[in-house]
């Protein structure tokens, strides 16, 4: 049980993690954070839940910015 208790746990703290960030980034567009989400090792489901929306459109916008930035090299 103990195992069990410390997934659930883990499961909270990165959640609010992850909100810390989302309200940290107010006034970022939704590409920035799933850009930034994504980075801190959030699957696009668990992003596209975050952010209110689906995750083909999080796979979108971190496509387009590692698109962008291959550019730029």
């Amino acid at each position: 049980m103990k195992a069990k208790e410390d997934t659930v746990l883990t499961d909270r703290i990165e959640k609010l993690l992850a909100l810390l960030l989302i309200l940290n980034m107010k006034g970022a567009t939704q590409a920035d954070k799933a850009l930034q989400l994504s980075v801190a090792g959030f699957t696009n489901v668990e992003i596209g839940n975050l952010l209110q929306t689906n995750p083909a459109v999080i796979a979108q916008h971190i496509y387009a910015e590692r698109k962008k930035k291959k550019k730029v090299k």
